[in-house]
């Protein structure tokens, strides 16, 4: 007897560009997980997969898409930084009544900028189109990103649709006809302008290690051609071509990886559109907060914000 294969796995040749949600795991107090749900695929590298943690609700609830950092280079959906307890950050999401989604996306040394916001751009799109599968509400969504994340979390702030950097930004990955807007971004000490940050010092890897300068990296590219690089992917260059959703930015002082000029400058550039910003400083810390006694009231603050934007 010849055993058929479960719908999401029964891929056939090629094989498509995204698959439906797997079915969800329901803990105890009703809190519904979709683990691993495939949102876009690309010959040549691997699945790009997100996780969807919904709350137990009467209706479709409001979503937070997580971004994880690592210098576009590293990192994990599943891993906040070591300063961020996972417990904290996803119970606090989960208990103010939104839906907590961590993506994934292709790191720099597998694919250079724009990879990175195409594949956020296309784990919105999903979103969207299985919004009714997962219980979310497609119409409030926000982002949230750390440092790599919320660079990204920036730009899919404010790279629109209908922009004029066109699908350049938007990528031809996973579902390509559903919308991608978001309507508020949390930016954790992200990268708003690179072209500056092409000669920061960075601090030294630890002895023995050989580690790639993360903005260059993320550039790819000759160095003559960096610079322009550069400026297609910083968030500044978009800050005044459509109206930007509400933006909170939290940024240490003593950053010593991403200077804290660089919320300033986004903030400034917020402002002067019109955007609603707000600028948080955490006096003498580093990056990944770093130096700070206890992170609550700052994750606090964040979904705060997130929830009150998104109407829960």
């Amino acid at each position: 007897m010849t055993q058929s294969l479960p719908a999401q796995l029964d891929l056939g040749w090629p094989p498509p560009p995204f698959l439906a949600p797997p079915p969800p795991l329901v803990s105890p107090d009703g809190v519904r997980r979709f683990d691993g749900a495939t949102y876009a695929t690309t010959p040549g590298y691997r699945p790009r997969l997100l996780d969807v943690h919904v709350p137990a609700a009467d209706g479709p609830v409001p979503v937070v898409v997580w971004i994880h950092g690592g210098g576009w280079l590293e990192g994990d959906r599943r891993y906040p930084p070591p300063t961020i307890p996972v417990d904290l950050l996803h119970g606090s999401v989960l208990q103010a009544g939104l839906a907590l989604v961590c993506v994934d996306y292709r790191h720099s040394l597998e694919a250079p900028f724009p990879a990175q916001l195409h594949d956020v751009k296309a784990a919105l799109r999903y979103l969207r189109r299985f919004a009714d599968s997962f219980g979310i509400d497609k119409d409030r969504i926000g982002v949230w990103g750390e440092s790599a994340g919320g660079h990204l979390a920036a730009l899919a702030g404010l790279v629109s649709p209908d922009g004029p950097e066109g699908p350049a930004l938007e990528g031809g990955v996973g579902i390509c006809d559903e919308d991608s807007t978001v309507q508020a971004v949390v930016d954790w000490y992200g990268v708003s302008e690179l072209s500056s940050l092409l000669s920061h010092a960075l601090p030294p890897p630890p002895s023995g290690m050989e580690y790639p300068n993360p903005f260059t990296a993320l550039l790819g590219g000759t160095a003559d051609q960096q610079p322009e690089l550069a400026r297609a992917a910083s968030p500044v260059t978009y800050a005044g071509t459509a109206t930007p959703p509400p933006f909170l930015l939290i940024h240490g002082t003593s950053d010593s990886l991403v200077p804290y000029s660089q919320s300033e400058v986004l903030a400034e550039a917020l402002e002067r559109v019109g955007g609603e910003v707000t600028l948080q400083p955490v006096d003498g810390a580093d990056h990944i907060f770093l130096g700070v006694p206890d992170v609550t009231p700052i994750v606090a603050e964040s979904v705060a914000f997130l929830a009150r934007h998104l109407r829960v």
